[in-house]
């Protein structure tokens, strides 16, 4: 199977740079062969999940049924996504529902404020998890042995300024997360965001994490704490009794 491994691949690289592209760059992004490239490429454009435009290759919405083939079939997605929409008619900012996937965290579920400067992600984006809030629940909720055998095989790369990149400290950072039962991330993932995240519990424990993103312009990180953690803390609980219902 390994001509699918390489189309998923070639299918993976354009959700990333989510633009045209060509075979040279596709076999950049994948480092994959063009000769290879090509041959997936073909494949896709003959089946309806792609189309050619002189040298560059574009995805068709065929491809859309990939993606609603999970969140149509996945009960905490579906149960979320109405409850993130009211949220964010509730408090004016962004909310999302992520959850740990190949050692990243993946958006499922997201209600985007209306705003002229807003954060580029939805049910689909892919963040490192050492430094996103949700992510740092999500490790928070894992064992200890894991949570260190994820730090060796993770370039931690400064994102900002602020990113934490010490493993010592993020092992920290995780420990306090499981105690205090929330994550603040400031500017760490990007400059001029803040966002606090909370996790959400199913049977066998922590199964996501909810978070909201704000412009740190606006909110203070103590306002984080009094008006959005509850929030969250009241919207994981919902979800909660979704799973054990």
């Amino acid at each position: 199977m390994l001509s699918l491994a390489r189309g998923l691949e070639v299918l993976r690289c354009f959700a990333e740079q989510r633009r045209p592209m060509t075979i040279a760059q596709a076999s950049a992004q994948t480092g994959l062969s063009r000769a290879s490239v090509r041959r997936c490429l073909y494949t896709l454009v003959q089946l309806g999940y792609a189309a050619q435009d002189g040298h560059h290759y574009v995805l068709r919405p065929k491809t859309l049924s990939l993606g609603y083939a999970f969140l149509s079939s996945n009960s905490l997605a579906t149960h979320a996504q109405p409850l993130l929409d009211q949220l964010r008619d509730e408090i004016g900012e962004s909310c999302s529902m992520g959850v740990i996937e190949e050692d990243e965290l993946y958006y499922v579920a997201r209600a985007e404020a209306s705003r002229i400067m807003s954060i580029s992600l939805r049910a689909g984006s892919r963040l490192p998890l050492y430094a996103a809030s949700m992510g740092r629940v999500l490790m928070a909720g894992r064992p200890r042995a894991e949570q260190e055998a994820y730090l060796k095989r993770t370039p931690l790369v400064a994102l900002t300024p602020h990113t934490e990149c010490n493993p010592a400290a993020l092992l920290g950072i995780f420990t306090r997360t499981a105690e205090q039962g929330y994550a603040i991330v400031d500017q760490e993932l990007e400059l001029g965001l803040r966002s606090i995240a909370v996790p959400v519990r199913g049977r066998d424990g922590i199964v996501a994490a909810l978070n909201v993103g704000t412009q740190a312009a606006r909110i203070s990180t103590s306002e984080l704490h009094v008006t959005f953690l509850p929030a969250l803390r009241r919207l994981s609980q919902r979800l909660g009794g979704v799973l054990a219902g």
